[in-house]
């Protein structure tokens, strides 16, 4: 009879707890979170106190607030209000990225041990407020919070939401509102798909072709395996300029933009500009179909990795991230294999197999990008995997061993391969792609799956949870041609994936995520975000 009371009571508590959080809709779910008695009143006097080590976040703050009242709170050194408090000794014990957040009857604190975490603090007040608050300015006088306590840090470090803008273009507002939804969910890398076969999208002032030829294409396929066409030419690049405007607003809100320059393969595009840099010699135009292509970057040839080269140091020059992707996949060794130049260069560096061919040119970049104090990351392909039905098995029969130094993001293959890739002393993001890719409809991967998504795979070897970083999502847009059409791939999964991230496994719970769900998709509507409601 005890057993059974102590059972009860433990339900009770289990139930008030579940209740209490369902009040609180914040995503991602806070790794601890209690309600306590009291309120406090929000209002246009209400001022913000801040040292100048967190200005940049007050004025963020004030931003919000402003947009609510109509117009801007005071910022001071001292005094009861909102208190931004920055002290690096909390880094112990919620991490750089983690937040207190209390909200009290007299005033409301957010601490962290970096200004991120204090960012990140800012963002979970937010969604503690009326989802329509930012929206109606001089209406609302005052709005009340429950007073609270939250100890919040993620689970992974990183937590990436990929953009493929080669296929179909975007643009800096565009990208600003992403970016934007990002902060607001705590996602903090940015994965910028810049350049492949069917579009270069980035300036690089030595290689000018790269835009003027390289971003511009005929026409476009509008049907998987069908010759249905859009019609009319297709084009657009981002200016140095532009993107030094979207790396300031990413940085403002604590996202580090990892930027993807395709090589050997898909880079169709590039060859286009300039025909010396491929294998077959015939590539003269930027492809209008989707798909692997034939055509490859012609790594045997001096010039060719030079150019490389110089497109990385533009690169650095303008992303202040360490981490550059460089793509990896998909290459057809048949093009490889058909060509004397690239055989003769085998022969004289030892390299039995295509797929050594490829990590030898993949170390190589990957020195040079180390000795610039970058790191470089590439699809699972680097490794020398086969991870296709399409690749002959004798041409991925790899001796060669990839440089350690590099990101391995995992996208397709065996989930024994993760294993084999942390094992073997590689750092992993997992973005496996029946559960992370955006473009997939949503029967293939509807919200729940991408919930249920745990970046560290079942049965890996504790000891190797540290090497696996965290997880991506990805937007392939080859067939997402519109705005309204890749906002209803994005969204509300987007928000699924952000909780996967940050949120310990034993704090996630599905009904609760979709009760917050609900309140954060009034937020979108007010946006004009194009979510989906399947």
């Amino acid at each position: 009879m005890k057993k059974h009371k102590i059972t009860f009571v433990f339900l009770l508590l289990v139930a008030f707890s579940i209740s209490s959080l369902a009040q609180i809709q914040v995503i991602p779910c806070p790794q601890q979170m209690n309600q306590e008695s009291g309120k406090f009143v929000l209002s246009a006097k209400t001022v913000i106190i801040s040292k100048p080590s967190t200005q940049k976040e007050a004025v963020y703050l004030a931003n919000i607030l402003n947009a609510a009242f109509g117009q801007k709170p005071a910022i001071q050194s001292k005094g009861k209000g909102i208190e931004l408090r920055l002290d690096q000794q909390l880094k112990n014990s919620i991490g750089e990225e983690g937040y207190f957040l209390k909200v009290e009857t007299d005033g409301i604190v957010i601490e962290g041990a970096t200004n991120t975490g204090i960012f990140y603090g800012i963002q979970t007040l937010r969604q503690l407020l009326p989802f329509d608050f930012e929206f109606y300015p001089n209406i609302q006088k005052t709005t009340t919070l429950q007073c609270l306590f939250v100890k919040d840090w993620p689970r992974f470090q990183w937590r990436a939401f990929m953009l493929d803008e080669s296929r179909h273009f975007k643009g800096v507002e565009t990208v600003k509102g992403l970016l934007d939804q990002m902060a607001l969910l705590k996602m903090n890398v940015f994965h910028w798909h810049l350049t492949d076969d069917q579009g270069w999208r980035i300036e690089i002032k030595k290689y000018p072709k790269l835009t003027s030829v390289g971003a511009y294409r005929k026409d476009t396929q509008t049907v998987k395996h069908g010759d249905e066409r859009e019609g009319i030419p297709y084009s657009g690049f981002y200016t140095q300029e532009q993107i030094k405007e979207i790396i300031e607003y990413a940085t403002e809100r604590h996202i580090e933009i990892v930027p993807e320059i395709e090589m050997p393969g898909h880079a169709m595009a590039a060859i286009a500009a300039y025909p010396w840099l491929g294998v077959l010699g015939t590539t003269t135009e930027v492809p209008v179909t989707f798909g692997k292509m034939d055509d490859s970057f012609n790594i045997s040839d001096q010039k060719v990795i030079r150019f490389l080269k110089d497109v990385l140091e533009e690169v650095f020059s303008l992303f202040p991230g360490k981490v550059v992707h460089i793509g990896g996949d998909e290459v057809k060794f048949e093009t490889w294999k058909d060509s004397p130049q690239i055989n003769a260069y085998m022969e004289k560096n030892g390299l039995i197999s295509t797929a050594d061919l490829q990590i030898y040119f993949t170390n190589g970049m990957s020195q040079f990008i180390d000795s610039t104090g970058h790191r470089m990351m590439g699809w699972n392909e680097i490794l020398g995997d086969n991870i296709h039905d399409w690749q002959k098995a004798e041409d991925t029969q790899a001796k060669e061993s990839l440089a350690k130094s590099a990101i391995i993001h995992f996208w397709k293959g065996n989930l024994e391969l993760i294993n084999k890739a942390v094992s073997n002393g590689y750092d992993v993001v997992n973005s496996y792609h029946a559960q992370t890719y955006l473009d997939y409809n949503y029967e293939t991967i509807p919200v729940s799956k991408a919930y249920s998504f745990d970046p560290i795979p079942e049965g890996l070897d504790p000891k190797y949870n540290s090497q696996i970083l965290g997880l991506g999502c990805q937007m392939w847009s080859e067939w997402i041609p519109s705005k309204e059409k890749m906002e209803a791939q994005i969204f509300p999964r987007l928000a699924a994936y952000a909780e996967v991230g940050w949120t310990n496994k034993n704090r996630k719970n599905y009904d609760l995520f979709k009760e917050s769900l609900s309140e954060m998709e009034k937020r979108w509507k007010l946006l004009g975000i194009n979510y989906s409601k399947d």
